[in-house]
């Protein structure tokens, strides 16, 4: 399954990285438009190629990985028919989110989706680098309300050679990993 990422800065990069270690192949966009990406896409290496944001949204996992005040922009206007969403994205601002967690507001701006967090609790350094670490696995925690789209982004990891670990539903999962939260920017190797 092909992965589309909205968003190309470090967090974005550091995905592409992942899903082609996981042997997929990527397209990525940015707010600036394909002609951008030029370098980026150079850097990356072959298995990426540059796309609009439609494009993005059409692969069958699709990545947002922009900063959380450019999350609705981002995602505006394009269509969900069930494709898996990773938010990568964190609410650094820490505003009141009257008792709901970042991704439940994600989910609501990306409907007939199925939305997955996940790869938001490691910088994108660490998130990028080889996950085989002192004979183990980098711990990479995800939560979502989809049984099947979590298996999936799962399995995106585990190929990618993380130690993937389900915290349960996007409000309960999702808190934990949020900003501010037990489990935002903690390392952990499985053995």
């Amino acid at each position: 399954m092909d992965v589309g990422i909205i968003g190309a800065g470090r967090l974005g990069q550091a995905m592409a990285r992942t899903a082609m270690r996981a042997g997929r192949s990527v397209v990525t966009a940015n707010s600036r438009g394909p002609d951008s990406l030029t370098t980026v896409v150079s850097a990356l290496g072959e298995g990426v190629s540059v796309g609009t944001a439609g494009e993005a949204a059409s692969a069958g996992i699709v990545v947002v990985a922009v900063p959380w005040d450019r999350v609705s922009a981002a995602v505006q206007g394009l269509n969900w028919n069930g494709q898996v969403v990773i938010d990568a994205t964190n609410d650094w601002t820490a505003e009141d989110l009257q008792g709901r967690t970042s991704s439940e507001l994600v989910a609501d701006l990306v409907a007939g989706a199925r939305v997955v967090k996940a790869a938001n609790t490691l910088s994108a350094e660490v998130l990028e680098s080889d996950p085989q670490q002192a004979g183990g696995r980098r711990v990479i925690f995800i939560s979502g309300d989809d049984a099947d789209a979590k298996a999936e982004v799962v399995a995106l990891f585990q190929n990618a050679g993380f130690a993937a670990i389900d915290l349960g539903d996007l409000a309960t999962g999702g808190a934990m990993q949020q900003i501010h939260h037990p489990l935002a920017g903690v390392n952990l190797i499985r053995l």
